[in-house]
């Protein structure tokens, strides 16, 4: 089994921000480089990441670091 990396670290790369600005309270609408293309660089880098593929409802619910956390549990994934 390979190890998963940390879903802060693909957030960190995916938006291009300090690993220490990502919290569970981190939301899109506090990150301004959070923009639509970076959203979609971060689902791309999720489903990479953890071998998904996300379905619409989901990339459009996928809204903070939280969110993302229980959205990746509904496919079986349990970042660190």
């Amino acid at each position: 089994m390979s190890k998963l990396m940390p879903l802060a670290d693909v957030f960190a790369s995916a938006l291009a921000i300090d690993a220490a600005q990502i919290s569970d309270n981190l939301h899109y609408q506090g990150i301004p480089q959070w923009d639509s293309v970076a959203h979609m660089q971060l689902i791309a880098a999720l489903e990479d990441s953890y071998d998904v593929m996300l379905d619409t409802d989901d990339i459009i619910d996928l809204s903070s670091f939280s969110k993302a956390r229980e959205i990746l549990a509904k496919y079986g994934v349990q970042p660190q």
